[in-house]
């Protein structure tokens, strides 16, 4: 009679240990479900946070923007050697660059185990990148976020569109290497993709249809007044024109500028801020910006040495869409007495000067004229039969060409500043953004009782705790017994 509560009760246990087993393979199979469905939303709705300072592990709004630009696939393949950190480089780079956009997929290839694949794309040497688009290639050597970028603009535009720089009438050069050269505005330009020329107006009858942007930068004497009408024939066809526009230098480009709404002042402007940061007074600080795709979210400081006023006029002429594109800050004034200049003690003088912020750029919008037929009273059909409407011309004007030449174009936010005009004159906004950025070094510099707190807090202080942890609980377990 005594079995019998004894099976009952090994029977209960076996039910319990039956029910603890699957209620334990049920949390298993829940949590590895909770796991699942965690890692499927990680990988489609993944998102990076950058907390380095300058954005370090980050790609700039310029790369961002092409990459979610492509409308067809792109492949990059990176050739590494295994003695070399180059693949390490390499793959972080394209993670970056994959996590932008789909259409760019990347392939990491041992240059010694791989010579056959080394050899079809013409690769010899490591830390060489190949970017591919259908049949079409570019190379890459000692690959950067802006080489790669660039790379990505040659194969996904159709032709290379050209910036004419117009010559003549003692404008800065771009084959001119030295200080007041424009050698370095010519190697950034190219670096966007564009070709870079001269222009003789003298020579040509018309700018040519291929421009897409002509750089008139800082003339010392007017241009003839053919080559004026020339400017005009090209600005109602739909131009574009950037003007760097000196003090008292070719009043009647300044007289050309006016009829399309912009002012150049006959002025100097003069910026206290300057002598507080150790520059000279005739250099004003720009970091006031007016709201306009040029300035979209452009928050650096830009400088403009010996500046004139560039203006905006109040009642354009019909057609014509004008505005300021840039500020100088309230302790700068519009100087008029240039004698005063000359002797070095400048000051404000109400009612003849102009007090800050003064504006030092302005941007206008034409409406063109619509393109004709020959032979033909009214505009060109487009290919869907429908007309043509005209192009509307686009022409941006500075009150100095000191700031894109090679002796300040890349302090602070000025090289930004140009290839921005640049893009938007060229109708590329999708390329108007802040350019790749060298990651700063930021060094901790300690003093000796910095250092030996550092070392004391860090390396000694934690293996104690848990020194003195173990030996409490084991004295506390001995004790216990």
């Amino acid at each position: 009679m005594a079995e019998a509560p004894e099976r009952v009760t090994e029977a209960a246990a076996r039910r319990r240990r039956t029910a603890y087993g699957l209620n334990t393979a049920l949390a298993v199979l829940l949590l590895l479900a909770a796991v699942a469905l965690v890692e499927a939303l990680s990988y489609s709705h993944n998102r990076r946070f950058d907390l380095t300072e300058g954005k370090r592990q980050s790609l700039s709004d310029q790369s961002v923007k092409v990459l979610r630009g492509l409308a067809k696939p792109v492949k990059a393949v990176g050739f590494s050697a295994p003695d070399r950190g180059d693949r390490a480089f390499l793959e972080d780079l394209f993670r970056l660059y994959a996590y932008h956009s789909d259409q760019f997929t990347f392939e990491l290839i041992d240059l010694d185990r791989s010579p056959a694949t080394a050899k079809r794309y013409g690769v010899s040497t490591p830390n060489t990148v190949v970017i591919e688009s259908g049949a079409r290639e570019e190379k890459i050597l000692l690959p950067t976020e802006e080489k790669l970028t660039n790379a990505l603009l040659k194969l996904t535009r159709e032709g290379k569109r050209v910036v004419y720089f117009l010559q003549g009438h003692g404008e800065g050069e771009v084959s001119n290497t030295d200080r007041p050269g424009f050698s370095q505005a010519r190697d950034a330009i190219q670096g966007a993709n564009y070709g870079v020329k001269e222009l003789l107006l003298l020579r040509e009858k018309d700018v040519p249809e291929n421009a897409a942007v002509l750089v008139v930068a800082g003339p010392k004497r007017d241009p003839l007044p053919s080559e004026l009408t020339a400017l005009e024939r090209y600005v109602q066809r739909g131009g574009k024109l950037l003007v760097l526009l000196d003090p008292d230098q070719a009043p009647a480009l300044g007289t050309f500028l006016e009829k399309y709404g912009i002012r150049p002042g006959q002025d100097v402007i003069v910026d206290r801020l300057s002598r507080v940061l150790g520059g000279d007074y005739l250099i004003p600080v720009v970091t006031q910006y007016e709201s306009h795709p040029i300035t979209r979210e452009f928050t650096l400081a830009s400088f403009f040495p010996f500046a004139r006023t560039v203006d905006a006029l109040p009642g354009p002429p019909q057609g014509v869409t004008v505005q300021v594109l840039a500020r100088t800050g309230e302790g700068s004034w519009a100087e008029t007495d240039r004698e005063t200049l000359k002797l070095g003690q400048a000051r404000f003088d109400p009612g003849k000067d102009r007090r800050g912020p003064v504006p030092v750029g302005a941007v206008a919008t034409v409406e063109g004229k619509p393109p004709a037929k020959k032979g033909d009273a009214k505009p060109a059909a487009g290919p869907e039969n429908e007309p043509a409407g005209p192009r509307k011309a686009r022409i941006v004007a500075y009150g100095t060409a000191a700031f894109a030449t090679n002796n300040y174009l890349n302090l602070s936010g000025n090289k930004d500043l140009f290839l921005n005009s640049i893009s938007w004159l060229a109708e590329d906004e999708d390329l108007i953004s802040i350019r790749p950025r060298e990651a700063k070094s930021t060094p901790v510099i300690l003093t000796a009782r910095q250092g030996q707190a550092a070392f004391w807090v860090g390396v000694i202080v934690p293996p104690a705790v848990v020194l003195l942890a173990g030996v409490t609980v084991g004295v506390r377990r001995r004790r216990a017994r």
